[in-house]
């Protein structure tokens, strides 16, 4: 699968992308949002990330800046499973493209992927609590507050911190004012 939107190409991860992603990851203030990167995190570990094998509803994405030249890696998005085995969004753009949209951008690609694509009936997601700006990114994307914070580990911290809990159902779609179930049509 491949998804490509205003400024952004979103395509699979292959074996000569380790080196950007190296690059593009490798700084302890992205890591340490994450659920399962390690810090610090060096070109085995992007190896073995675009090595892993995934289930056909864990669709997993390198987000490139669309330039005149070749694209530029900037971040990762994906739909993995989380510790409780439902199907979440994840998320990371490399600091020097911090603020401009690109994580929201690319969180609607994967949210139509999710959606249109694998007709999946409800993504969920979280944000560290010390990293609300990801939570912003959330909001935009409608996702809402589970009204749960519970402890996730994060592999590049090494130790637990307290997530903020969202979901998404992608049985409601808003068109026009008109609300529409998609979902009505799967079951079918």
């Amino acid at each position: 699968m491949f998804a490509r939107t205003e400024r952004l190409l979103l395509r699979p991860g292959w074996a000569e992308d380790a080196p950007a992603l190296a690059r593009a990851i490798a700084e302890e203030a992205i890591v340490r949002n994450l659920a399962s990167a390690p810090w610090p995190y060096d070109l085995a570990h992007a190896r073995a990330f675009l090595d892993t094998e995934r289930r056909p509803d864990e669709a997993s994405f390198l987000i490139f800046r669309r330039t005149n030249g070749a694209p530029r890696l900037i971040g990762s998005a994906g739909l993995a499973r989380n510790p409780e085995g439902e199907v979440e969004l994840g998320y990371w753009i490399s600091r020097p493209h911090w603020g401009l949209g690109y994580a929201t951008e690319a969180g609607r690609a994967i949210v139509a992927i999710a959606r249109h694509g694998l007709r999946l009936k409800k993504v969920s997601a979280g944000h560290f609590l010390d990293n609300p700006a990801s939570g912003r990114v959330l909001e935009k994307l409608g996702f809402r507050p589970t009204g749960t914070v519970a402890p996730r580990y994060s592999c590049g911290r090494g130790a637990e911190a307290p997530c903020k809990l969202f979901e998404l159902d992608l049985c409601r779609e808003r068109t026009g004012g008109i609300a529409l179930n998609p979902c009505l049509e799967m079951a079918a």
